[in-house]
């Protein structure tokens, strides 16, 4: 079962209106969704947006006879296109983005997002377009290869993982994720053992097959080109490369940077509403996939 982490806290932050206009710009599987059309009245409305197939039809079912809400099929990058397209801009009074992998994405092997489960090696999050892990590791060069375990996992021994991933496809295809997992081997030095060896490989290249890091940019500069005055601004990350994202553009927000000559600094465009928040110690405990999500809130300002 999906459980939406930091819901309560997410849902505070953005305080919604009866009368209000969001956007769940990653629909998941809808807790934060269906908690936000629980606060709206029927003047209220509610776009849901997912780059997944599976995503959208769960939106569908659950979502789909309100007349409160539109759903849409696509990629968070393309918010600004979406509410644009919904005459929304400067309109919308807040718009949560919760990132990473859902856990039905996690837990479904035939996904290939899992190194604990054997299935397709596939890792995208819209099915129906762009290469598979496999495709793409089947031709990518292994410097090419370094520097995206590299950015995209931070992973240390990324020029090592990547000779050895090249080495184990001149055998044989990697077409599944066991094969993946088995090429990667064991090249975490003793001290990380705590951690799976594949686990920043699968991170590194689920990320730069879905272009995440790129989405979440694009997305970011479309949502606060759509608030209101007022409207705010949650996101929910999970590791470190996306909160570093999220973290200065929110601070580029909050305290834009000087002119070169230090004569002119521009107003700030946004102001905090949640700087940082973490999940509890009983949220941890009934989720544990919640340890790592970090919540932040801007406000854009008048």
């Amino acid at each position: 079962m999906h459980r939406p982490v930091l819901l309560a806290e997410a849902l505070e932050a953005l305080a919604p209106r009866p009368a209000g206009r969001y956007i769940d710009g990653t629909y998941g599987r809808g807790g934060h969704a269906e908690r936000l059309l629980s606060h709206l009245g029927p003047e209220g409305r509610l776009m849901v947006i997912d780059r997944d197939p599976e995503a959208v039809a769960d939106a569908q079912r659950r979502l789909g006879q309100d007349p409160r809400v539109r759903i849409v099929h696509g990629n968070t990058a393309d918010l600004g296109d979406m509410a644009s397209a919904a005459d929304w801009r400067g309109t919308v009074d807040g718009i949560l983005l919760d990132l990473g992998v859902s856990t039905p994405q996690l837990d479904d092997a035939e996904r290939g997002f899992s190194f604990l489960k054997d299935g397709p090696l596939d890792m995208r999050m819209d099915v129906t377009q762009g290469l598979t892990a496999a495709q793409w590791l089947e031709t990518v060069e292994e410097s090419t290869l370094a520097d995206v375990l590299w950015r995209f996992g931070e992973e240390r021994q990324a020029r090592r993982v990547a000779r050895r991933i090249v080495e184990a496809r001149a055998r044989r295809p990697l077409v599944r994720t066991g094969d993946l997992v088995e090429a990667v081997g064991q090249t975490l030095p003793p001290a990380a053992r705590h951690k799976h060896p594949a686990t920043r490989s699968f991170q590194a290249v689920r990320m730069f097959i879905n272009r995440e890091l790129e989405s979440l940019e694009r997305a970011l500069v479309a949502a606060v080109d759509h608030l209101a005055p007022g409207g705010r601004l949650a996101v929910i990350t999970f590791h470190s490369l996306e909160d570093r994202v999220v973290k200065r553009f929110m601070r580029a927000g909050v305290q834009p940077a000087t002119d070169p000559l230090g004569f002119v600094r521009p107003e700030p465009s946004l102001g905090w509403i949640v700087r940082q928040a973490r999940p509890g110690p009983a949220e941890c405990e009934a989720n544990p996939r919640a340890r790592s999500a970090t919540l932040r809130v801007v406000e854009k300002r008048p």
